[in-house]
């Protein structure tokens, strides 16, 4: 699968990861404990939806290309 925009994936991984050590930090304090658990649900969900669409996208794009190949002579010689 091709990744456009690779920076952007770096981005939104760094971003992800220091929200989840924030609420590690958060729940090791023992302190606003749902807080944290809210935060790497909410992590966990994005990151599986981005995914998820991903994959949509790229199945997507291959059945366009799929149909606009379809019916054409791939080297074959007409008699």
């Amino acid at each position: 699968m091709e990744l456009p925009g690779l920076r952007t994936w770096v981005v939104f991984y760094l971003i992800s990861f220091v929200v989840l050590l924030w609420a590690a930090f958060l729940s090791a304090q023992g302190v606003m404990v749902w807080v944290s658990l809210f935060l790497i649900i909410l992590i966990i969900g994005i990151n599986f939806v981005t995914v998820l669409n991903q994959i949509k996208m790229h199945s997507a794009r291959k059945e366009f290309q799929h149909n606009l190949t379809k019916g054409f002579d791939r080297g074959k010689d007409k008699e």
